[in-house]
C-alpha cells in the first residue's frame, strides 16, 4: 500500500514538474488579455486617439452613471463609482478593445426591481437627517445600495460560475433576432420608466407582469399632475440632443472632436437651474447633494442573496449578452478574436469586485461602443484614461451636479437608447428574409414588454430551440454534388459510359438525432430508384430519368448503353461527400453504418470521400465497415479515378 501511495505521489509531481514556463504564461496571457496587448501598445501612433476617446468617454460615464444610478432606484453617486471600478477591471480581463463596460440601462433596470421590493420608500423609518457614518448618506440611501450591491454580486458569482463551466460555447442559441428583441424591449421599459421623470409627476414605483402597462395607465388617470416646467425642459433637451449628435454623426470626419453635448447640457441647466432656484420656484426635482470622494470598500449584506436570485440572473444572462453582442461586433469590425467564455470572466469579475466598493450591476453600452468607434479609439488605454477623468469629477467636480434637473438626467437616458431603440427597423429585413425569425422577434419584444428582459430572453432562447428542432429534421439534408471538368477528367468515351451508374450524394448538414431518420429515409428512396432504373425497359428511358432524385456523373443521362440498364447484376455506386458534415452523434454513425449494409445487400457499393478523421475512426470503431476494397479517399475525385481504375482493371 506504501509503495502504491508512493508511486501515485510521484506521478503527480512528475506532472507538476512538466508544466513549463511558457505554459504557465501562455495561460496567464489567456485569463489577462492586457498582458498581450499592453506591451505591444503604440505610444506614438495610439496614444492620441485613445486619449482624446478616453475624454469623450468620461463625460459619457458621468451623465450616464448618474442617470442609471437613479434608474437602478440609488443615489446618483453610486452611478460614479459604477463608471470607474467595473471599467478598470474589464481593461485587465476583457477582450473588447473597444467595450466600455460601466453603468448600463438594462441591469439597472432589473436590479431596480430588488431595491424597490426589499427597500421601499413607503415602509422606510428613515429620516434624510438619520444619516450614515459612510459618505453622510441616510441609512435608508446606504439599504438600498446594499440590495443594488448585492445583485451585483450574486449576479458577477453567476457569470464567473459560467465562465468554470465553459458556459461561452452556449451562446449560439442566442440568435441575432432574439437579442435585438430583447434589447429593444428593455429599452423600451427603460424610457417608460423615465416617463415620470420628463412630465415632473409623482408616482409610485409600478413593476410586475404588465407593469408597462399599469404605468401608461397611471399616468392617463393622473395627466393633469404633469409639471408643465418639467416637460417642456424635457422636450428641449431631447431635442437639442438629437440634432446635436445627428450632426456630430453626419461631419463626424471633418471635425477632430465631436461636441460633447452632455456635458454643455448639463452645466448650461445646472447654471439656469441655480441662477433661477427652479427647485424651490417652480418645484423642480434636481440630483441634490453628491458627496465627495470614494469610502472603503464593504461587502454587501449576504443575508439578502437569497433573496435577489431572481434578479442576479436577470444581470448575468442580460447583462452578457449585451455585452458580448458589442465585443463581437467590435471584433469583426476591427480584425481581432474574442473568447466568449473569457468574457464571462472579465463581466463578473466587473461585477464581484466593485460590488464591494457600493457599485451598482454593471455591463457593457451601445451608445459608449459606438462613441469609441467614431472617436477612432485604438485600444482600453480610452477606458482607463476616462476613469482617471471620473476619478477628478469624484472628488473635485461632483458637489457642482446639486442643481442639475432630473428630467435632464431623464432626456439623456431616453437619447441614449436611440441605438437599441432604432432596432424597430429590423423588423422588414427579417420579414424579407425569413418569416419565422420576423414571429420570434415579434413575440420575443412582447413577452419581454409584458413581463421583463430576462424572461423575454429565456422566451427567446426557447422559442428558437423548439424551432430548430421541428425545422432541422425537415431540412434538405442531400444534394447533388456536382463533378467539375478539372476535378475528373475521362480519356474516352468509353470510360464515361462505364461509370453511368455512379452518384455522389452531398451530405449538406450535421448528421444528428434530430436528422437522422430523414437521413435515412431519403438514402432508401435513392437506393430504390437506382434498383427501377436498372430494371426499366428502353422504351421506359423517359420515366426513368424523371424519377432520378440525383443525376449522374454525365450529367444525369439516362441514355446510353441500354444493355447496361438492362443488366441488374450491374454494380452501382454511391459516393458520399462527407466535406458538409461538421459533426454528428451515436444516432448519426448508427444510421451511416446501416446505410452501409443494407447497400452491399442490394449490390451498390458505399465510398465515403473528404471525412474527417474522428469520422473516420468512428466508423471504423463501429466494426461493421469491413471490405476488402477501400471505403475512404480524400476527395470525391480520388474516389471516381479509383473506381474508374478497378472498372478497367476488371474488364481486361
Amino acid at each position: 500500500m506504501t509503495g502504491t501511495k508512493r508511486k501515485k505521489e510521484n506521478a503527480i509531481w512528475r506532472k507538476i514538474h512538466a508544466l513549463r514556463y511558457e505554459d504557465f504564461k501562455l495561460w496567464c496571457v489567456r485569463r489577462l488579455p492586457i498582458l498581450d496587448w499592453a506591451p505591444n501598445y503604440n505610444w506614438r501612433s495610439d496614444l492620441m486617439p485613445d486619449t482624446v476617446s478616453g475624454m469623450m468617454l468620461a463625460i459619457q460615464q458621468v451623465t450616464q452613471g448618474l442617470a442609471f444610478a437613479v434608474l437602478s432606484s440609488v443615489h446618483p453617486v453610486f452611478g460614479l463609482y459604477g463608471s470607474l471600478f467595473p471599467a478598470i477591471i474589464y481593461a485587465i480581463f476583457g477582450m473588447g478593445r473597444h467595450v466600455a463596460t460601466g453603468t448600463f440601462a438594462l441591469t439597472s433596470l432589473i436590479s431596480a426591481n430588488a431595491v424597490e421590493r426589499l427597500v421601499p420608500p413607503a415602509s422606510s423609518n428613515f429620516t434624510a437627517d438619520n444619516s450614515s457614518f459612510i459618505l453622510g448618506l441616510s441609512e435608508f440611501e446606504m439599504q438600498r445600495i446594499g440590495v443594488a450591491a448585492a445583485v451585483s454580486l450574486l449576479g458577477g458569482l453567476i457569470q464567473v460560475a459560467m465562465f468554470v463551466l465553459h458556459l461561452g460555447s452556449a451562446t449560439f442559441l442566442l440568435t441575432e433576432p432574439v437579442i435585438s428583441a430583447m434589447t429593444t424591449g428593455a429599452a423600451t421599459h427603460v424610457v417608460t420608466s423615465q416617463v415620470k421623470y420628463l412630465l415632473g409627476m409623482k408616482m409610485p414605483y409600478i413593476s410586475g407582469p404588465l407593469g408597462f402597462f399599469y404605468i401608461y395607465a397611471y399616468i392617463f388617470e393622473n395627466i393633469k399632475s404633469i409639471q408643465l416646467e418639467a416637460l417642456l425642459l424635457s422636450v428641449l433637451s431631447i431635442v437639442i440632443l438629437v440634432v446635436v449628435k445627428e450632426l456630430n454623426e453626419k461631419f463626424k470626419k471633418k471635425i477632430k472632436v465631436v461636441i460633447p453635448i452632455d456635458l454643455v447640457l448639463i452645466i448650461a441647466t445646472s447654471a439656469a437651474c441655480y441662477s433661477a432656484d427652479m427647485e424651490h420656484s417652480y418645484g423642480l426635482e434636481v440630483v441634490g447633494h453628491i458627496p465627495k470622494g470614494i469610502p472603503p470598500p464593504r461587502p454587501p449584506p449576504m443575508n439578502i442573496l437569497p433573496e435577489v436570485i431572481t434578479e442576479a440572473f436577470g444581470v448575468a444572462l442580460v447583462g452578457y449578452v449585451a455585452s458580448l453582442a458589442l465585443a463581437q461586433a467590435s471584433a469583426k469590425r476591427f480584425n481581432y478574436s474574442v473568447d466568449d467564455n473569457q468574457e464571462f470572466l472579465a463581466h463578473g469579475l466587473s461585477n464581484v469586485i466593485p460590488s464591494f466598493f457600493f457599485c451598482i450591476p454593471s455591463a457593457a453600452a451601445m451608445g459608449r461602443t459606438a462613441l469609441l468607434y467614431s472617436t477612432g479609439a485604438k485600444t482600453q488605454v480610452a477606458s482607463l484614461i476616462s476613469c482617471i477623468l471620473v476619478l477628478v469629477v469624484i472628488y473635485a467636480v461632483g458637489p457642482i451636479l446639486y442643481w442639475l434637473p432630473m428630467c435632464v438626467l431623464a432626456s439623456i437616458i431616453v437619447v441614449g437608447l436611440k441605438g437599441m431603440l432604432v432596432q424597430f427597423r429590423d423588423l422588414k429585413r427579417y420579414w424579407t428574409l425569413d418569416k419565422v425569425d420576423w414571429s420570434i422577434w415579434v413575440s420575443t419584444y412582447v413577452f419581454t414588454i409584458c413581463f421583463a428582459a430576462n424572461v423575454g430572453l429565456l422566451y427567446g432562447v426557447v422559442c428558437t430551440i423548439v424551432i430548430v428542432v421541428f425545422r432541422f429534421p425537415r431540412a434538405m439534408t442531400l444534394s447533388l454534388k456536382h463533378m467539375k471538368e478539372v476535378e475528373c477528367r475521362f480519356k474516352t468515351e468509353a470510360d464515361s459510359e462505364s461509370l453511368q451508374q455512379v452518384k455522389i450524394v452531398s451530405v449538406n448538414n450535421p448528421l444528428v438525432f434530430l436528422n437522422a431518420k430523414k437521413f435515412h429515409m431519403d438514402i432508401l428512396k435513392i437506393i430504390q430508384k437506382e434498383n427501377m432504373c436498372a430494371q426499366q425497359q428502353p422504351e421506359d428511358v423517359n420515366k426513368c430519368e424523371q424519377n432520378t432524385l440525383l443525376n449522374s456523373l454525365s450529367n444525369g443521362n439516362c441514355h446510353g448503353d441500354l444493355s447496361l440498364q438492362q443488366r441488374p447484376s450491374e454494380r452501382h455506386t454511391l459516393i458520399f461527400d462527407c466535406s458538409g458534415l461538421t459533426f454528428y452523434d451515436y444516432t448519426g454513425i448508427s444510421v451511416l453504418t446501416q446505410i452501409y449494409a443494407e447497400s452491399e445487400r442490394r449490390n451498390i457499393d458505399i465510398l465515403l470521400a473528404n471525412c474527417k478523421a474522428s469520422l473516420m475512426k468512428s466508423l471504423k470503431l463501429s466494426g461493421k465497415l469491413e471490405s476488402e476494397n477501400t471505403v475512404f479517399f480524400e476527395s470525391v475525385s480520388s474516389a471516381v479515378s479509383a473506381l474508374q481504375f478497378n472498372r478497367v482493371s476488371l474488364s481486361a
